[in-house]
């Protein structure tokens, strides 16, 4: 089942499809073919998956100049390689220059593991959220990734999808749909909205089925396109329920948190609370003892809620 299949896995073999159907897909990467599950896809594909060698910049401007000749690369490789590294070529390069350019970033945030705080990217959804002409996309689990790239192939422009390697928790079921540009609400609430990206969803759920226990009904809502958000869906939301928690596998600085805030200063002023790593670097440890370290568990989300409500309470005093 899809379900039980690494994300590097599910990428793979839907390129394969793909690049069965459209002579034009073309996949780079920066010497981490066999990190980033691409090592059959070369095999099978030998003239259309390139390996550049260490050399993420050259690997990026080589996507922009076979996106000018029709070809529709996909660069794959670490995330700080794929945001920090080459952030002037996607900047230039290939927004500026519109060019139809897929960058996926693998390991975002504490999946880095123990490659430790060098390789950590929790800033790269901020690095990268404002270059104009840019979508970015997190996939929540394999079922949804899956869903995705067909849409993320088929839209023209630049795309950044940041990307679990491994197993993810499992949230969605094999009959789910979802638009790329729409948030996707998973469980109706009244009194707090829940927005949560990646790895975090899975946490949000637990968190809602906790609180539920505890007499308080939370919403919660997937954000998996950050850039561009939806608006809507998240006004709809906090003017039902008038508190917000965000919860991101990133730095509550310049990611999903800054981008509903945002849009509440826009359309609907609301309490706040972030989940999120609190603007340090990331350090070496497994998945277990980094969640527990930058505070991304379900327990967060539950104490997050239990503040903003009760800024909501305070606020309905006065």
């Amino acid at each position: 089942m899809t379900t039980n299949m690494e994300m590097r896995q599910v990428l793979a073999e839907e390129l394969v499809k793909m690049m069965e159907k459209d002579e034009n897909i073309c996949v780079i990467n920066a010497d981490l073919a066999k990190a980033c599950g691409l090592t059959e896809l070369g095999k099978q594909f030998k003239d259309r998956v390139l390996n550049v060698g260490v050399a993420e910049q050259n690997m990026a401007s080589m996507a922009a100049g076979l996106a000018a000749y029709g070809f529709t690369p996909i660069i794959n490789t670490f995330t700080p390689f794929a945001t920090r590294r080459i952030c002037d070529q996607v900047a230039i390069s290939i927004s500026y220059a519109k060019r139809n350019v897929k960058i996926v970033g693998l390991d975002p945030g504490i999946s880095a593991q123990l490659n430790g705080g060098t390789h950590m990217s929790v800033e790269d959804i901020g690095v990268l959220r404002s270059i104009p002409d840019l979508m970015i996309f997190e996939p929540v689990d394999a079922v949804q990734l899956k869903k995705a790239l067909p849409q993320i192939i088929n839209h023209e422009g630049p795309v950044y999808m940041r990307l679990f390697r491994l197993v993810a928790n499992p949230v969605f079921k094999e009959e789910d749909d979802f638009e790329l540009t729409k948030a996707h609400v998973l469980k109706e609430g009244k009194d707090v909205s829940i927005f949560a990206s990646g790895i975090m969803v899975h946490e949000a759920m637990e968190a809602a089925e906790e609180l539920q226990k505890q007499g308080i009904d939370a919403e919660v809502i997937n954000i998996h396109t950050i850039k561009p958000i939806d608006a809507q869906a998240i006004i709809k939301s906090v003017q039902k329920t008038r508190a917000v928690v965000t919860a991101e596998n990133h730095n509550v600085i310049g990611g999903l948190g800054s981008a509903v805030c945002e849009v509440l200063a826009k359309g609907c002023v609301a309490p706040v609370e972030m989940v999120g790593i609190q603007d340090v670097f990331g350090e070496v440890g497994m998945m277990d003892y980094l969640s527990k370290r930058f505070g991304l568990e379900a327990h967060n989300i539950i104490e997050a809620t239990h503040a903003v409500i009760k800024r909501k309470k305070q606020e309905d005093k006065s």
